[in-house]
């Protein structure tokens, strides 16, 4: 005789499905190459204290570093992170908003 208990089948992949676009404008374009071309990577999250903050960097170097501006949507936090990159890249300016420059002692506390 068979038993009436089955094993449930396990839960199927939840997959996102992205709305057709109605052009082939890149949104983020640097960001797009980027990370898709292989060079890099980026991460948004929280990091330690910083509730929300957005980083890119390839295997050498942190080329930016921003933390999310109060009332900015994740949209404009990667726009901003797409230019930050942009620059980066092209002209070696890094964004670090989120670890505080070394500043200089006065001269009078250095011994």
């Amino acid at each position: 005789m068979a038993s009436r208990y089955r094993t449930p089948a396990p839960p199927s992949p939840r997959r996102l499905t992205a709305a057709p676009r109605a052009s082939a404008v890149r949104v983020l374009p640097t960001l797009e190459e980027f990370v898709l071309g292989g060079d890099g990577q980026i991460a948004i999250g929280s990091i330690g204290p910083i509730a929300c903050a957005a980083v890119a960097n390839d295997e050498h170097n942190m080329l930016a570093a921003l933390v999310r501006r109060p009332d900015e949507t994740l949209q404009q936090l990667l726009e901003r992170l797409d230019r930050a990159v942009q620059l980066a890249l092209e002209n070696e300016i890094f964004t670090d908003e989120i670890n505080a420059p070394d500043t200089p002692r006065p001269a009078s506390s250095r011994r």
